[in-house]
């Protein structure tokens, strides 16, 4: 097949993000497809024994097998490289599997971890429970409090983890400080920056070194498949991350690559409508009877807002917040809801509420989510698409049953 890149790609440092989004890292077949075509096969044949050693050996150009590589998975890394201002990346098959590979392919047994306690219930296991069984040791601490990163690193320190905002809190953590307690410790700063967008955050310019999305998110968009990717340095790419990923194979299908090369074409717009209705939809629970308390990062109240306003271009797509009379106060909140959907999944074009309580944190004691600021009473809200007059009036009959 006459594989060829778009002649945009020529230029693909001065166009727009915007533009990336629909067009960067395109590659045509020789029939000319306008959108990108799904490669849904598992190998590659060569025209000879020959072509087939070099190409293994990397000393040609080409796809091996599509655990490794795949045209489609390729054509996401990378336009995924490009809106994030990384020099590569590594599609997944889940948000999870990133996270996992990109902590993982850079740690061994003796190696030290520091992340911050407010993480996703899976990423907490990651690093509380897998790490330790391989020797790798972790040291959990208040992620927005700089003087504990600090305190916790040790001579074995290898990496720095958090997310921002956090999940569901959305506590922002200061991300160029930390990356410079990091790097003067010697470590790698990853950042899971699915709450704040490709759109939202730049980790890499406030000095983050390794970039990870759940891309069933907001990149996906609509509810349609799981995905995720590793966007940092190519030396990281290629000297850290390359191995574990052929051999221990957390890749994307093609399908699922193709349906995030659809769900980028509209991200700008969508993130834009999420955000402007977070911001107006946070507002309007702030009045309502029965709501305690309502955390957004655009909100003055916020008790980490100037470094919002600092380093994220928007207050984020999610809003939190505590109703009244517990588990039983957000129950009957969440049950009351119509236009609203109960899901654990968030970055749909559906608003979305979910317990963390009993859901994404449901794992953790009673104690550690106290500790975390997650109450009984908590629910956290995936503002979707909608009109946000109807999901007005859909939380305030909610609000009403508390």
């Amino acid at each position: 097949m006459n594989e060829r890149f778009d002649p945009l790609t020529a230029s693909e440092d001065t166009l727009g993000l915007d533009t990336l989004l629909v067009h960067g890292g395109t590659v045509r077949s020789g029939f000319g497809e306008t959108s990108e075509a799904v490669f849904l096969n598992s190998g590659f044949v060569y025209d000879s024994a020959e072509a087939a050693e070099a190409r293994f050996k990397g000393e040609v150009d080409g796809f091996v097998y599509s655990r490794y590589a795949n045209p489609t998975v390729a054509m996401f890394e990378k336009r995924m490289a490009l809106i994030e201002g990384a020099d590569a990346a590594r599609a997944t098959a889940s948000g999870m599997a990133a996270v996992t590979a990109a902590l993982l392919c850079q740690l061994k047994a003796g190696d030290h971890v520091v992340a911050s306690r407010a993480l996703f219930g899976s990423c907490l296991y990651v690093v509380e429970d897998l790490l330790p069984r391989y020797g790798v040791s972790c040291t959990l601490v208040d992620g927005t409090d700089l003087d504990q990163w600090a305190m916790a690193v040790r001579p074995e320190t290898k990496v720095f983890f958090l997310e921002t905002p956090t999940n569901p809190t959305l506590d922002v953590l200061d991300i160029a400080a930390i990356a410079a307690i990091a790097h003067d410790a010697g470590a790698r700063l990853v950042v899971d920056n699915v709450f704040a967008t490709p759109l939202g955050q730049r980790p890499l310019k406030l000095g983050a070194d390794v970039v990870v999305y759940s891309a069933t998110k907001h990149i996906d968009g609509q509810g349609r498949c799981l995905g995720g990717v590793i966007l940092s340095s190519e030396d990281f790419i290629a000297n850290e991350l390359k191995d574990f990923y052929r051999h221990t194979g957390p890749s994307l299908s093609p399908f699922n690559a193709w349906v995030m090369l659809k769900g980028l074409e509209t991200l700008a717009l969508r993130v834009e409508r999420h955000c402007a209705s977070a911001v107006r939809i946070a507002a309007f629970l702030a009045d309502q009877p029965g709501i305690r308390k309502v955390i957004h990062p655009g909100r003055p109240d916020h008790p980490q807002v100037d470094v919002a306003i600092r380093q994220m271009a928007n207050g984020g797509p999610m809003v939190a917040f505590e109703v009244e009379d517990g588990k039983a106060g957000a129950f009957r909140f969440a049950n009351a809801l119509n236009i609203v959907k109960i899901s654990n999944n968030l970055g749909d074009a559906r608003s979305l509420v979910t317990h963390p309580a009993t859901t994404t944190h449901q794992r953790l004691t009673p104690e550690a989510r106290a500790a975390l600021g997650i109450g009984d009473g908590m629910l956290r809200l995936s503002v979707g698409l909608e009109h946000p007059r109807d999901l007005e009036n859909d939380l305030a009959r909610a609000a009403a049953a508390v």
